[in-house]
């Protein structure tokens, strides 16, 4: 058998051609074998051509659709030709007058369609007949088309009544499916809402139409109404009016309305039914964004998990508040569904035409479809910062971001992430900013530079110095508000008429003579030739035509008109008492050209005549003899201080302290020598700063056993750190040295007090070490700041650091951990709070989530409240998750003050304001500050692109070569010689080459002082006297002193005189009561008169000096000294706001704190040694004066 099957060859299949000539098909078993999708029989190829294939179905139904289309008509036609005559009744309902060309056309459609119907029903066919024969389309096909095809059998039935109307219906199912064929023939998925509105339509025509052609052949044997009354009556009747002109008179044609109505009352309500549900759910799910309008219009695309009222407002109100942005559209991708506050706002007319709503999914293509998202000029992608784990939200956000940029490679993304360590997954995006990076290197700056993140806020807000009204009672609240609409803007040099004349010159000198010209502060440059910003690069820097400026001003130059003023050659209304003469300006106004430049639109700007080239200082000098004495006592060995009073001749004629010129083009420069292994601020204060710190050296154990250095951190915590140069230790701390409470083998040391620390300490309060945390001591241990100045950093934390981040953080110098929890007294005692300057309270992630959306800041609230009544004199700075609940932070029951701010935040809320808790006390002064501030930094990115670079430049997040940095400078009494901001804007740029920004201010303000704080006042004022609490000489010292700490409580009451006179005299009654008393006790009554004393004395004794007395035992009971704990420090009637980039002629206050960009410390600097000396009053030998500035 075996070998019969090897001698039997194989069939031979059909080869090709080729192989044929080839002939390699006797050696190849191959078989060709043809497959068929559909069974090759004549049934399958006709079901292929009239149900399977769409697009020759679709022409079929098309077909079937016209033919019924035209039955309809034809039938119209016969109603309008026939003639009845009086004959009996029912012959005028069976027999019409039927023309024999209409006879032969109806026939033939009528053959036509039932042809057709066949076809069908044989190639539907499955096995059961009746399923086919009882269908409602097969039975009015057998009633219009069965019937004609009978007369041509039967000539005498020609004339027979056929209700060919009812092909309306079939009509109707013929378009249903031919629009079903349409949608599958192109591809496309129809919208279910077009599809139920088209079946609701053609559901009506039909029974309107039905109803016409009964009625108007019934009543041919009645009223014999025509198609044209039928209609009207029709109308009338399903419209519920029933004028009662028109009614039908026999009783076939009344049993065909009633029918029809309950026909009507049955299936248009389902049919309205189904479309309201369809209605609801589109627009719960919101819906197609348009492809024509895509193509046509510009939108952009909004990504979120959840989206929150305060979110939308943020974004909307930014985002449109560009004038180039007004025609854009808003398409809002969200997978969860529109909550009723969203919904109420989407409805108001402003925002309705303008911001779309789709409840999708970013990961989805078909959503991504509808949102046209390859049109989109943008993606904004914000992540959830309520979710309760927040590495899950930016997970999500990884992903949304990765479907983007999968489905539509060319759209821009703006990303907005959470932790720093998922930065690298979203390196492809075009801007990327994170939460954490941000938060705490703003939070760190407000340590050291007061109120960063309030200056940060306002410059990256789109303001037009409207909030507040112009009208405004308080003088701070119109400076404030006009000084606060300044924006970050840039031009081309060789396009500005701005910086067009400073082309070949130094920054500097274009900085400073802008400022003066025109009142604009340029902060910064950037070369054609590279994408890298530099902030302040320096005086070596040469303009070039090519270079894209950045300046900090109302408007933006392309937004101003220029208007050209003159001098007054003779004494008038242009010259002053002095007989200087003014600048005139003839124009929109006769205010200063920095008080003119208005915002979002033309403004005109007068121009100072500066023909003459010598920018000295005008008017006398208002410190005699006593000044250059106190100034030439802060000189220091090696250098003079950099806004030392200049020198004065001999003569003893008072004079002008002149200021030196900034230099157009610097002479020479020089490679800086900076050493590493060097600290800068031995250099800035000679011998005496190296005695001292030799001593610290000694003292300390951070100087005795482990040498400083300057270097790159070795331990990042996260990948994607930008490397920043910072102060480090030679040799890492054990983890165990970390600890500030605990002692160990390395140091016996167990609380802030033993350290003997000169500085005082900056205490953050975390719930957990996070990476973000990082990002907060980087910026306070930079290398630019003088090591003398460093502050010790001390991380309360209420859950234990992960080993990774104690081996990042145990590199740098004073930098320890405790764990405790904000809330426990204990704890901030053990963290060294009595010692501390600031204390960061940082939100809680775990407390963002509450049942209610603003309670998620009640606890931080009340702990923060309650540390303000703890310790009165400690700065505390706050973080919230929702900026409207800033306006609890330090609460007063009774305080006027507030409650005008809050009548002032209402009408900011109703004018549609986009900082509407600008004027609140706590945010002027930088004390409180929300994560939900930044989100409109990545907004303005779409129109700025550079607002993220110039942000982490300024933070100190990003350090650029050649680039400088953010700090502060306080003005002193030695100081104010220079008197205003425009003199000491030409003193830096002339000396140190720094570039100020703005001004930090302080003052004391009269506020109404309610009855509570009377007593309260009252009784501090008794404590006094007692001789273990000396404040009065302690309040003393700090008044006169020159330091920026506030005055005391005891000092605030002497400026109120009645106050005072109030308080001693109640001091002397209770005394008075308290002599007669102890006098008068004799024998056995003694001791319960002594009681009573003691009674009487807790009465009297304040809420402040009970607080006092918690603090004390408490520390006593923790072995702690109390010698350094002042509580009777208050600082409730002080007010600080910023003002940023102020006139040139504003005056400079004592304490204020001059905001600054200095140059690169690495950068090379001006030689100095060159011919031409600016001023005998610059600094030689160094460029930096550690005692008058606060080095960031």
């Amino acid at each position: 058998m075996v070998e019969l099957e090897k001698e039997v060859l194989p069939l031979p299949p059909r080869y090709r051609f080729r192989d044929l000539l080839l002939g390699d098909w006797q050696t190849d078993d191959r078989v060709q074998v043809e497959f068929y999708v559909n069974e090759n029989t004549f049934k399958e190829r006709l079901k292929l051509f009239f149900i399977k294939n769409q697009r020759s179905s679709l022409r079929v139904r098309l077909f079937n659709f016209f033919l019924k289309v035209l039955s309809c008509l034809l039938y119209i036609v016969r109603v309008l030709l026939d003639d009845p005559r009086e004959e009996r009744f029912w012959s005028l309902i069976i027999w019409v007058n039927r023309p024999l060309p209409l006879w032969a056309l109806q026939v033939l459609v009528a053959f036509i369609g039932f042809s057709e119907t066949m076809l069908l029903v044989y190639l539907s066919y499955k096995g059961n007949v009746w399923e086919q024969v009882l269908r409602i389309p097969f039975i009015l096909e057998m009633i219009s088309a069965v019937p004609f095809v009978i007369t041509v059998i039967l000539p005498s039935l020609r004339n027979l009544f056929i209700p060919v109307f009812l092909n309306c219906w079939l009509a109707k199912h013929a378009l249903e499916n031919m629009i079903n064929d349409l949608h599958r023939a192109i591809q496309r998925t129809h919208s279910a809402m077009f599809n139920q509105v088209l079946i609701l339509i053609s559901t009506l025509l039909c029974l309107i139409f039905t109803c016409i052609c009964g009625i108007q052949h019934l009543e041919r044997a009645g009223n014999n109404l025509t198609l044209f009354d039928s209609l009207y009556f029709c109308v009338v009747t399903f419209s519920t009016v029933g004028f009662g002109d028109v009614t039908p008179q026999i009783w076939p044609s009344q049993l065909l309305v009633v029918i029809m109505i309950c026909v009507a009352l049955i299936v248009l309500p389902i049919q309205f039914e189904q479309l309201v549900f369809l209605w609801m759910e589109r627009q719960k799910s919101g819906g197609n964004y348009s492809r024509y309008r895509a193509q046509t219009e510009k939108h952009v695309v909004l990504c979120v998990s959840c989206l929150k009222i305060d979110l939308l407002m943020d974004f909307l109100n930014e985002f449109f508040a560009h004038p180039r942005l007004q025609d854009y559209y808003v398409v809002i991708l969200c997978p969860t569904e529109m909550d009723i506050q969203v919904r109420r706002v989407l409805h108001i007319p402003l925002w309705a035409q303008r911001v779309i709503y789709l409840q999708g999914s970013a990961l989805k293509d078909q959503d991504l479809m509808r949102a046209k998202m390859d049109d989109a000029e943008a993606c904004f992608i914000l992540s959830n910062r309520f979710e309760v784990d927040r590495f899950a939200a930016d997970h999500q956000t990884i992903l949304r971001a990765w479907a983007v940029k999968d489905f539509a490679p060319n759209c821009p993304l703006y990303v907005q992430i959470l932790k720093p360590e998922n930065k690298f997954h979203i390196k492809f995006a075009d801007h990327v900013v994170c939460e954490e990076e941000f938060k705490y290197a703003m939070l760190a700056l407000n340590c050291v530079c007061p109120a960063t993140s309030t200056l940060i806020t306002l410059l990256i807000h789109s303001s037009r110095g409207q909030e507040g009204g112009a009208s405004s009672v308080d003088q701070w609240q119109r400076i404030y508000r006009r000084c606060a609409a300044n924006e970050v803007h840039h031009i081309r040099l060789e396009e500005s008429k701005f910086f067009g004349e400073y082309q070949g010159k130094s920054f500097t000198f274009a900085s400073f003579h802008a400022h003066k010209k025109y009142g604009v502060c340029l902060i910064g440059v950037r070369r054609m030739d590279t994408a890298n910003i530099l902030l302040n690069p320096g005086p070596c820097h040469i303009m070039g035509a090519s270079d894209t400026c950045f300046y900090i001003n109302i408007s933006k130059e392309e937004n101003s008109a220029f208007v050209r003023g003159h001098r007054e050659p003779v004494r008038g209304p242009g010259v002053d008492s002095r007989g200087v003469p003014q600048t005139v300006y003839h124009g929109l106004t006769r205010l200063p050209v920095h008080s003119i430049i208005a915002s979002m639109g033309t403004v005109a700007i007068d121009l100072q005549d500066s023909s003459d080239g010598s920018p000295e200082g005008t008017g006398p000098s208002v410190l005699g003899s006593e000044t250059v004495s106190r100034s030439g006592s802060r000189t220091e060995v090696g250098g003079c201080n950099t806004l030392a009073l200049p020198a004065v001749s001999g003569s003893g004629e008072e004079r002008k302290h002149s200021i030196a010129p900034v230099l157009e083009m610097v002479d020479g420069v020089h490679s800086p020598t900076f050493d590493l292994l060097g600290d800068q601020s031995e250099d800035e204060g000679g011998e005496e700063g190296k005695e001292d710190d030799g001593g610290e050296q000694k003292g300390q154990w951070w100087g005795g056993h482990c040498e400083w250095v300057k270097g790159y951190p070795l331990n990042s915590p996260y990948i994607g750190s930008s490397p920043a140069l910072c102060h480090l230790l030679q040799e890492k701390r054990p983890f165990c040295c970390l600890r500030l409470d605990k002692a160990c083998h390395h140091m016996p040391y167990e609380d802030a007090r033993s350290y003997g620390f000169k500085n005082k300490l900056i205490i953050v309060s975390a719930e957990s070490a996070g990476n973000g945390l990082y990002n907060f001591i980087v910026p306070l241990r930079a290398y630019y700041r003088p090591r003398k100045e460093l502050n010790p950093i001390v991380l309360l934390l209420e859950n234990f650091p992960e080993v990774d981040f104690l081996e990042a953080i145990c590199w740098f110098p004073m930098v320890f951990y405790t764990v405790g929890s904000i809330d426990n007294l204990d704890s901030l005692l053990r963290c060294g709070v009595t010692f501390a300057d600031t204390m960061v309270v940082v939100d809680k992630e775990s407390s963002m989530i509450a049942e209610e959306d603003y309670m998620a800041d009640a606890k931080t609230i009340v702990n923060v409240q309650t540390l303000f009544r703890l310790f009165p004199a400690l700065s505390i700075i706050t973080e919230l998750t929702h900026p409207a609940n800033m306006r609890f932070m330090q609460f007063k029951v009774k305080d006027h003050y507030s409650l005008a701010l809050s009548k002032l935040e209402k009408k900011e809320r109703e004018r549609g304001s986009n900082l509407v808790f600008m004027f609140r006390l706590p945010f002027a002064a930088g004390k409180v500050f929300s994560v939900s501030m930044l989100d409109t930094l990545l907004y303005q990115s779409f129109v700025k692109d550079y607002m993220i670079s110039i942000t982490r430049l300024l933070l100190g997040l990003d350090s650029m070569p050649g680039s400088g940095f953010l700090c502060a400078m306080k003005i002193t009494e030695e100081d104010l010689w220079i008197r205003t901001y425009g003199r000491l804007y030409q003193k830096l740029c002339s000396s140190t080459g720094d570039i100020p920004i703005g001004i930090y201010r302080t003052e004391a303000h009269k506020l109404p002082v309610s009855e509570s704080q009377v007593s309260i006042t009252v009784e501090d004022y008794e404590d006094t006297r007692e001789p273990r609490e000396p404040l009065l000489c302690r309040s003393g010292v700090h008044r006169n002193s020159t330091s920026s700490e506030p005055p005391s409580s005891s000092s605030q009451a002497m400026d109120h005189p009645l106050l005072r006179r109030k308080s001693m005299q109640w001091a002397r009654r209770l005394s008075r009561k308290g002599g007669r008393g102890s006098s008068g006790a004799k024998g056995v009554g003694s001791a319960a008169e002594h009681i009573s004393q003691q009674r009487l004395s807790l009465f009297r004794r304040s809420e402040r000096q009970e607080l006092n007395a918690l603090v004390r035992m408490r520390m006593k009971h923790l072995g702690l000294s109390s010698s350094g704990f002042n509580g009777m420090t208050d600082q409730g009637n002080r007010l600080s706001y910023i003002l940023i980039n102020p006139s040139p002629d504003t005056r400079l206050e004592l304490h204020d704190v001059v905001y600054l960009i200095r140059p690169d410390l690495l950068s090379p600097v001006p030689n100095q040694a060159s011919g031409r000396k600016p001023s005998a009053g610059q600094a030689e030998g160094h460029r930096f004066d550690t005692q008058d500035s606060t080095h960031l």
